[in-house]
């Protein structure tokens, strides 16, 4: 066997916090081959050697060549990417903005390691509340805003086509309609804007239960995180599966418009109002988000975002969020 001598520029991702939802992010990176080389921080060094370990042994029937490692912050100085999925977890009963003052403070220390490191690439933020952490993350960090991505609606767009492909006995991926909002209970459907296999959504609805079953839809989109964590202690797979659809998006520089959480300014009726992050499609690429798309209202679905928009701007108020 030769080699050339030719140097090749790695991908690195390094993931903060390697929990349920970590781990089933990198077991997602390995097995669609998104990177190079993975490093994992956590505080529970034991049991993140212990996962390092597993998922290096998922690599051989992978087909991809990712080397994965025990590390700390001095890693992030050159990585592409930085996850964070670290920070309180919500428990049975908790909403995710309950989880505002236990997850801000960790989130400034976290961040503020990683901006030390030197790191100059994109944050995915996985953490909750995400809208709220991933503004902190912005301020703290110092970037750009559009480097900071927060995971925002993907994953309640996600249950959404999922819970409409099966109503409608479609593929999910036939499916084309959004959440926007607060990754919450503030959360909102844009159903005037969806469509199934090209045909509008409210057209498909009206012959299929109509409003009741937009209502019951919507409510099991919504509440789905309540349900699982009440059944087996949190969520993982979706939201795993989600972020690394956005880091594909990056690492691709696709271009692609994805329900991701953005700096919104200016938009969706917010003009004069202070910017913050909430969930709207948004179309990502290398250096993060190009652009934040404003998708067409109807009144019902304007008065709805502005509630949700209006909740996270008074919990982070009230939290001292802007001051920093």
């Amino acid at each position: 066997m030769t080699t050339t001598g030719a140097t090749t520029t790695a991908t690195k991702i390094v993931l903060i916090g390697a929990g349920d939802v970590g781990v089933a992010y990198a077991f997602a990176l390995i097995n669609q081959g998104l990177c190079d080389r993975l490093v994992l921080i956590d505080l529970d060094e034991k049991r993140t050697w212990g996962q390092v370990q597993d998922l290096n042994h998922a690599v051989p029937w992978s087909n991809h060549r990712t080397v994965i490692t025990q590390g700390d912050y001095p890693d992030c100085a050159d990585a592409d990417i930085v996850c964070i999925c670290a920070g309180a977890a919500q428990k049975p009963g908790e909403t995710r903005l309950d989880l505002v003052e236990k997850n801000v403070g960790i989130f400034r220390g976290i961040v503020g390691s990683v901006r030390d490191s030197g790191f100059d690439g994109v944050y995915l933020v996985a953490s909750n509340p995400v809208d709220i952490l991933s503004y902190v993350t912005w301020k703290v960090s110092g970037l750009p805003s559009r480097r900071v991505i927060g995971s925002g609606t993907v994953l309640d767009t996600a249950r959404l086509r999922w819970a409409l492909g099966n109503h409608f006995d479609i593929a999910p991926t036939s499916v084309h309609a959004y959440v926007i909002g607060e990754h919450g209970d503030t959360e909102l459907p844009v159903w005037s804007a969806g469509s199934v296999a090209g045909v509008p959504l409210s057209t498909r609805l009206a012959a299929t239960g109509g409003t009741e079953a937009a209502d019951r839809i919507f409510a099991q989109t919504r509440d789905a995180a309540y349900e699982i964590i009440k059944a087996k202690g949190s969520t993982s797979f979706g939201i795993g599966q989600g972020l690394a659809r956005i880091t594909a998006a990056v690492l691709g520089n696709e271009d692609v418009a994805l329900p991701v959480s953005t700096l919104v300014d200016g938009i969706y009726g917010r003009e004069g109002r202070r910017p913050l992050y909430i969930g709207t499609p948004a179309v990502i690429a290398r250096d993060g988000v190009r652009e934040a798309v404003e998708l067409p209202l109807d009144a019902t679905e304007r008065g709805q975002f502005a509630h949700s928009a209006d909740t996270l701007e008074q919990v982070m108020e009230d939290a001292g969020v802007f001051d920093l």
